[in-house]
């Protein structure tokens, strides 16, 4: 088991999304390693920000491919989102990582034209594996229906597709209850999810103005059910804390992330 810390909690906007402000900010944390977060800002110098992490000899074995990448899919600009995912794939492979997070659909488009994303997957999926990367597809919020619906979907289409679930998306959606034991059970019992996103909600059901990445304690999740379920399905992979740690002016708070990787260590103790 790895508690990992997404380097997106660690640099944003208010700090310049600038790579370099990880070698400072890495020394600071007790996880076990991190999940590095591409930003779009980053495709003009992805070689340069590559060389500068692999400098850092940073563990980094998930890699979070850049958000707006499915977006283009949903556009149906299948060979934008192709380049785009090769890109990431390739940086991923550089960093070491061996998983990749993949928002298929996402932002205000959303599933809005979900049979483009869905029919986009198995091009993305491969070009992925060529780098020796498993491209794992979040349960991203939608605005039509819900992210357990297309789970479903790929894995009637395509052999075996890789998910990673996320806690907060989930709570979103009033989907928790229903990965544990209900109709998307059959997600993690059939070996199909191999990472999982930890972070508070404190919205209602598709509450759009709640979707903030917040820490463990600071929402409604019952945390301590969430991991007596997942010890309990044996699993013993990848977690990342995704919670935003920094403020408008930049500043991490590492107290509060460190603070989450002890507790998530403390519950998934055997």
């Amino acid at each position: 088991m790895e508690v990992l810390c997404s380097t997106g909690a660690l640099i944003g906007r208010p700090n310049g999304r600038d790579p370099r402000l990880l070698g400072d900010f890495v020394k600071k944390l007790t996880g076990d390693g991190f999940e590095m977060m591409m930003y779009s800002t980053w495709y003009e110098n992805v070689e340069e920000v590559t060389d500068y992490v692999r400098s850092l000899g940073l563990h980094i074995p998930v890699f979070h491919c850049q958000k707006t990448v499915g977006e283009e899919a949903s556009k149906g600009d299948f060979a934008l989102a192709e380049s785009q995912v090769e890109i990431n794939a390739k940086m991923a492979e550089a960093l070491g990582a061996t998983k990749m997070v993949f928002h298929l659909w996402n932002g205000q488009i959303s599933d809005c034209f979900i049979d483009n994303n869905l029919k986009a997957y198995g091009t993305l999926r491969k070009i992925s594996a060529d780098h020796g990367v498993d491209l794992l597809v979040e349960n991203v919020v939608c605005s039509n229906a819900d992210p357990m619906l297309y789970w479903r979907k790929l894995a009637d289409m395509y052999e075996e597709p890789h998910f990673i679930f996320d806690t907060k998306m989930a709570a979103f959606h009033g989907q928790l209850q229903e990965y544990y034991d209900g109709d998307a059970s059959w997600a993690w019992k059939d070996g199909l999810v191999k990472h999982y996103h930890v972070n508070d909600y404190a919205g209602g059901i598709k509450d759009w103005t709640a979707l903030k990445t917040l820490p463990i304690g600071a929402g409604h999740i019952d945390f301590e059910e969430f991991f007596r379920f997942v010890k309990g399905t044996g699993y013993d992979g990848t977690f990342t804390l995704e919670s935003t740690a920094f403020g408008k002016d930049g500043v991490v708070d590492f107290d509060m992330l460190n603070r989450q990787v002890a507790y998530i260590r403390e519950q998934m103790k055997q």
